[in-house]
């Protein structure tokens, strides 16, 4: 009797052991479908895309829609990368995190993950050849070579920043202009103006942080190229 009851534990041990097998295996077959399904976030291969000649980037933001026109001799390196930076849908969800009134409106920072990969690849300079006109848009850097994911809109006529000589780098070239929606930025909230500068640390480690710090900024919920 002894072995009989022996004989039954241990078979329902063998079909439960089969069925946490199976489970663990089910279990591993979708994470690893999931794995595979998940966009990367960050390929070498996307830096290497040359944009069109002229091409139109749509934004809609929390304050409304606009278009911007880029035309890509007038800086090709930097329509490049913004070109890289729009089809792989950087810019989605991203803070329009300083805008200074009259001055220029400022995005293109996220998650230090995604920024430091970006950042890992170099734009070289360039010289200006269309400048910081109302409505264009251009990179923004802090010396040599650092134009990689931060852009601004520019608020007013700003000329200055194109013969302007800032940490060994002279000027600023725009290579695109707002052809719709102006209206959108010169609305977007600008009651923070600079002093969003001193925390930026804070939205690269906790975006969320940021917010509840600077809870008005308008986000940019999508940007593409329009077809």
């Amino acid at each position: 009797m002894k072995k009989y009851y022996w004989f039954i534990l241990n078979k329902l041990y063998l079909q439960n052991h089969k069925k946490l097998l199976i489970k663990k295996y089910l279990i591993g077959i979708v994470a690893l479908i999931i794995i595979s399904c998940a966009p990367k976030i960050f390929s070498k291969k996307w830096t290497t895309a040359i944009a069109p000649s002229n091409f139109t980037v749509h934004f809609e933001t929390s304050k409304g829609n606009f278009d911007i026109s880029i035309t890509r001799n007038l800086s090709p390196k930097a329509a490049d990368r913004f070109y890289q930076l729009v089809k792989h849908r950087y810019f989605d969800n991203q803070l329009f995190y300083r805008v200074n009134p009259g001055f220029v409106a400022q995005f293109g920072s996220t998650d230090s993950i995604q920024y430091n990969h970006w950042n890992s690849i170099k734009v070289p300079d360039e010289k200006v050849i269309q400048g910081n006109s109302k409505g264009t848009i251009s990179f923004a850097r802090g010396g040599p070579r650092t134009r990689t994911t931060d852009l601004y809109i520019n608020l007013s006529d700003n000329h200055r920043l194109d013969t302007i000589n800032y940490n060994n780098v002279k000027g600023f070239p725009s290579f695109g202009i707002v052809i719709n929606g102006m209206e959108v930025v010169e609305n977007l909230y600008s009651g923070y103006a600079d002093t969003t500068m001193d925390t930026l640390d804070l939205m690269y480690a906790d975006k969320n942080a940021f917010i509840k710090l600077f809870p008005k900024l308008d986000t940019i919920h999508k940007v593409y190229v329009k077809p």
